[in-house]
């Protein structure tokens, strides 16, 4: 008795056959690399909450999670049991508008007194920012907040000073800061003045071209300080703190600290400069930036100015991967230095969150070959909402810490070249099978 297998079952078995060994050789390559445990970590901190009824609580991460660790990768929290907590990481930013504010009857009351309203956006607002079309000038705004256009009580919401001293080097300012509201309308009332060594100042309603509305102060960035010096240098002509930045610290802003007994008013240019220590190419990378920083503070014309900008937005790349030294100067020019009290780098603030558990929970990390976790309660996390206020205590060295025993590097990749051969090979054979067929089945 003769044994007939058909034509299509034989040539299934040899396709089987072929791919074997290139399942074989991939699966050996795609290993799944074990989970960690708690000894797998370098460092270790306690998290210790808050009592109070919310169900997540979050603490602030400092510099030093983000220099012995990938904060979005080898961070990992675990119950006094050992076992893991999902979390997820917060980023303070500002919250995103566009607004700008509907200006409605806009006239001249007098020479230099101008007056008009806002139609206001539905959400909570704590500032103003005009646009005017005018130069080396003083004024004085009054704010009032109106429920109508036709409202008979109108809210006081307070007095303030405008100016324009760019030919004084004293910069200028055209932003209001007052307590946050949700009136429908605000009502403003300008009245103009011309700056010292100034004639006279020509005013029409059409010096007013833009009113655009800032986040409310408190949907504004929070930031972390990273490191502060209290030694300036003084070179020829300018002022320099230097810090030492360790690898992958974020910085993103510069804020200085003024002698308040220190009567100076000044407008300076900044520098900033960041050289990386160590690169792959062992060559230092260096980035460059710059700002202003100035303080106003005089009485003109029976007006109070007083304004003061004193921090830059900075955000450094150069020190993510590797230690950077970053030198902030104060360019002084011809005139005397100011005084500071220090300098400060700084980075967003940035929290961990996590549903609550019994104290004390334990954050880890420092283990770099550790892939990053995946949860889902980064979905689920509501940022606005209850949130448990949580702290970290100093960071240690972990006593169970084992240092990862050496891995056996897989052949696959030793010769990574032999998984394409391999695949090439079975389309090959697989292609030459199928045109042996194709003839003889015609």
């Amino acid at each position: 008795m003769t044994l007939r297998v058909p034509l299509r079952n034989l040539h299934a078995l040899r396709v089987r056959r072929l791919l074997l060994p290139f399942v074989a050789i991939t699966l050996y390559a795609q290993a799944p690399t074990p989970p960690p445990t708690p000894s797998s970590f370098h460092y270790t901190r306690q998290i210790l909450t808050t009592p109070g009824p919310e169900p997540d609580a979050c603490a602030v991460l400092d510099a030093s999670v983000f220099a012995h660790a990938n904060p979005l990768e080898d961070l990992r929290l675990y119950t006094p049991t050992r076992q893991e907590i999902p979390y997820t990481i917060t980023f303070s930013g500002t919250a995103p508008t566009d607004d700008q504010a509907r200006i409605l009857n806009l006239g001249l009351k007098s020479p230099a007194h101008l007056s008009f309203d806002l139609e206001m956006p539905s959400r909570a607002y704590s500032s103003l920012a005009l646009t005017l079309n005018a130069q080396d000038y003083l004024a004085s705004a009054k704010i009032t907040g109106l429920k109508s256009l036709t409202d008979k009580s109108p809210t006081y919401l307070g007095d303030f000073s405008l100016f324009d001293l760019t030919a004084q080097r004293l910069g200028h300012n055209s932003s209001l800061q007052f307590a946050e509201s949700t009136f429908p309308y605000l009502h403003l009332e300008l009245t103009f003045t011309p700056a010292p060594g100034k004639p006279s100042l020509a005013i029409t309603p059409a010096i007013v071209t833009v009113v655009e509305i800032p986040p409310s102060r408190l949907a504004q960035t929070l930031y972390t300080p990273i490191a502060e010096t209290t030694t300036i240098t003084q070179r020829p002509r300018e002022s320099v703190a230097t810090f030492t930045v360790p690898a992958r610290v974020p910085v993103e802003r510069i804020s200085f600290n003024l002698d308040p007994a220190d009567p100076t008013n000044f407008s300076r240019t900044v520098t900033i400069s960041s050289k990386e220590n160590i690169t792959k190419e062992g060559e230092p990378g260096t980035e460059q930036l710059s700002g202003q920083i100035s303080r106003l503070r005089l009485t003109e014309a029976g007006q109070q100015i007083r304004d003061e900008s004193l921090s830059i937005p900075a955000i450094l790349a150069s020190n993510e991967q590797a230690p950077a030294t970053v030198e902030v100067a104060i360019q002084n020019g011809d005139d005397q230095p100011i005084h500071l009290r220090s300098v400060t780098l700084e980075m967003r603030q940035r929290k961990l969150c996590y549903p609550v558990q019994p104290d004390p929970v334990t954050l880890m990390y420092g283990a770099p070959a550790v892939a990053a976790p995946l949860y889902d309660f980064g979905r689920l996390f509501n940022v606005s909402g209850p949130i448990r206020p949580a702290t970290l205590t100093p960071e240690q060295f972990n006593p169970t810490y084992l240092p990862p025993t050496p891995r056996a590097i897989p052949f696959t990749e030793r010769y990574p070249q032999l998984l394409w051969i391999a695949l090439l090979t079975t389309i090959t054979l697989l292609a030459v099978i199928a045109f042996r067929s194709a003839r003889r089945i015609g």
